[in-house]
Order: structure tokens, then C-alpha cells, then sequence
């Protein structure tokens, strides 16, 4: 499929998906935005531009998609299945600037990622402390520099992290968000932050950002006495760095979330 123009970049999309669901709706989704793309699927699907890789997780997906790339595209972009994009053209228009890769902002609905996000993004406004895999844009020789990713489950933040050690710019764009949904209740919130926490654990182990970063997470299990004043949901993230901590320090890391 021939690359066309959105604004002034050649994109590409590359869109994993553990299996089947949501792949109907991304397919339209990006058919209406005009832009081309592959999705990568653990399920095997007879639709246009799906193929089929057994499910390893996000970062196995990527490195394979990465084969499909047009030699025209010249900004890569990485989007999860199962989120509808709004305002694409804004974090866009950041890659003819000083940005040399984007990631958005992510809005949920009800849950507690909507406090959560609230905090995390009035922080990552100053710091990179995380990336938002659920829709990044790499300049492409920026994006083929960080291949391969190795077996990390926060292949987003390796991939911060790993352009931010190689003297690359970041930009958390605000303005380009995806709309998805997430954990329902302080259960569920408290597995996914132990996920999400171990895997930037992870990531680091593999990079070598900034100094301040591995001061911010050297310094998070302190702020754990700290987020039991936000609440149920607080209590869920302090139980859930907790759990990551624990992954960490036993080094047995998932590579598949």
C-alpha cells in the first residue's frame, strides 16, 4: 500500500494486537485518516494489512512490523489497537520542529487512570519520567536507531529512554490524545501498576537515560507512603509499585503483557 501524504509527512503506522478484537474498527479508523499501515496480530485474520505474528508482546511486534516499512515513510508511528486517535495532525506538525519523537496523552473515561493521568501528566508537562505507548511518532531515523527492542513489557519507555541516552528530543504532546479504556477498579489498577512499574524497571536496566530519571524511580518507593493520601486508587498504586519493586529486585521480568 502506497504511502500517502497527511499534512507534510509520509507516515507509516505500525499497530499491534494481541488478537482479534479491535482490529475491524482500527482498520477503519486508519482508513479514514488515509494513512498507511500494518497491524501485527497473535491471531491470524484474513484482512487487508494484518499480519500474523504469534503473540510475544508489544516489543516482538514492533521489531517485526519494523520490516514492513515503505521507504517513502519518513515518520514512523506506533499505535495500540485498542484506541481511537483524535487531533493526529498536531502531534504531527511537532516532528518538523525540535521534537525527534512525540507521545500523547491518553484520556480515559472513568476509572482510576482518569486521577492517575491527571498527576502523571502534569508532571511529564516538565519531565519524561514515562512514555504513553498507546500512540508515539518517531522520525524514521530516529525510530530505526532504537531497533531492536529487546524483551521489555514498557517497550514505550525503552524507547523514550533510549533516545533520550542518544541525545534525542522528546515532546509530550497534549493537544493529540487517544481516548481508550483501562482499569475499572482499585484491583485491576493495583495489577496494572505493578505491570507498568516493573516494566519501566525494566527499561531501565536496558538504557541509560538522564541521571534524573533514575533518581525520579531510585526515589519512587519513598513517594508510596505519600499516595495513600490520594485515596482507594492511591492505595492501589502504593500496593502496585510495591509488587514491582518486588519483580525488580527478584530480576524475573514478563516479556509479554
Amino acid at each position: 500500500m502506497a504511502p500517502k501524504t497527511l499534512g507534510f509527512k509520509h507516515v507509516f503506522f505500525i499497530v499491534p494486537a494481541r488478537d482479534g478484537r479491535c482490529v475491524p474498527e482500527k482498520i477503519r479508523e486508519l482508513e479514514e485518516l488515509k494513512v498507511p499501515y500494518i497491524i501485527v496480530c497473535g491471531e491470524r485474520m484474513d484482512l487487508r494489512n494484518v499480519v500474523y505474528r504469534e503473540a510475544r508482546g508489544k516489543w516482538d511486534a514492533i521489531n517485526f512490523g519494523s520490516q514492513f516499512l515503505p521507504k517513502e515513510a519518513n515518520v514512523v508511528v506506533l499505535n495500540d489497537v485498542d484506541t481511537r486517535i483524535h487531533n493526529f495532525e498536531h502531534a504531527l506538525s511537532h516532528l518538523s520542529g525540535d521534537a525527534d519523537l512525540v507521545y500523547c496523552r491518553v484520556s480515559v473515561a472513568r476509572g482510576p487512570q482518569v486521577k492517575f493521568y491527571r498527576i502523571a501528566d502534569s508532571i511529564r508537562k516538565r519531565f519524561h519520567i514515562f512514555a504513553s505507548g498507546e500512540l508515539m511518532l518517531f522520525k524514521r531515523s530516529v525510530f530505526k536507531r532504537l531497533l531492536p527492542i529487546p524483551p521489555c513489557i514498557a517497550e514505550d519507555s525503552y524507547l523514550l529512554f533510549k533516545a533520550l541516552e542518544l541525545g534525542y528530543r522528546a515532546h509530550f504532546c497534549t493537544k493529540t490524545y487517544v481516548t481508550t479504556e483501562r482499569t475499572a477498579n482499585a484491583i485491576e489498577e493495583e495489577a496494572y501498576k505493578a505491570r507498568t512499574t516493573a516494566g519501566i524497571y525494566q527499561a531501565l536496566t536496558y538504557t541509560k537515560p538522564p541521571p534524573w530519571i533514575r533518581t525520579f524511580y531510585k526515589l519512587l518507593p519513598v513517594a508510596t507512603l505519600l499516595l495513600v493520601l490520594a485515596g482507594e486508587e492511591g492505595r492501589a498504586w502504593a500496593r502496585g509499585i510495591r509488587r514491582a519493586l518486588s519483580i525488580t529486585l527478584k530480576r524475573h521480568y514478563p516479556t509479554k503483557f
